[in-house]
């Protein structure tokens, strides 16, 4: 019986820090300088096209350590990385709010029970998945604040809030602001996305 050429081998590889285009890039160039091929790229995951010996997982690694990634390989960190994944694509890069509620979402994209995947993510991180979520939308309102496109108004309908009394609320509580003030400020503080929650 021979192997079916047409079937493509698929390994799927779990990376830590990768948060935006420009990390998927990189990632892309380093995989590239091993001669690896990949199938996909996306936050936190990449999909290629061969098995890899140790010894090319050991200099895999070492190239995106010193790139400033992280390949993983415990199964419970990499379950917390794939739930930070899609919370930073949710509240980051989607163009609409999520119409499902999230712990629904979550569970149903990882094919685990909430309450499993809540109480790993607050015993491993030591806060919970709705805190995370808050400290993320916090960041890309003040991103949104700054580019200055939307009004307050839009951007409690874009982060999925019930009003602006709510977003105002959160965002006080958070930074020790009000939005207004916050926007009149000339140095408007904002974190890295790798470093928010963490």
């Amino acid at each position: 019986m021979g192997v079916n050429p047409f079937k493509i081998l698929r390994l799927k590889l779990y990376i830590k820090y990768m948060v935006s285009a420009r990390c998927k890039q990189a990632v892309k160039e380093e995989l590239k300088k091993l001669g690896l091929h990949y199938i996909l790229v996306d936050l936190g995951e990449v999909d290629i096209m061969e098995n890899i010996t140790a010894e090319q997982r050991e200099q895999l690694k070492v190239l995106l350590f010193n790139a400033g990634f992280e390949l993983m390989d415990d199964k419970r960190a990499i379950l917390i990385q794939q739930i930070k994944n899609i919370i930073i694509a949710m509240v980051h890069h989607a163009d609409e709010p999520e119409k499902t509620k999230f712990s629904v979402y979550l569970s149903k994209t990882l094919n685990h029970d909430y309450t499993y995947l809540s109480n790993l993510f607050s015993e491993v991180q030591g806060t919970t998945i709705a805190q995370f979520i808050i400290s993320h939308k916090i960041e890309r309102i003040k991103e949104l604040m700054i580019y200055d496109e939307l009004n307050i108004t839009e951007i409690a309908w874009k982060m999925n809030y019930s009003s602006v009394a709510h977003l105002s609320n959160q965002f006080k509580k958070v930074t020790g602001l009000t939005p207004s003030h916050f926007k009149k400020l000339k140095d408007n503080k904002r974190s890295p996305i790798e470093e928010v929650g963490n």
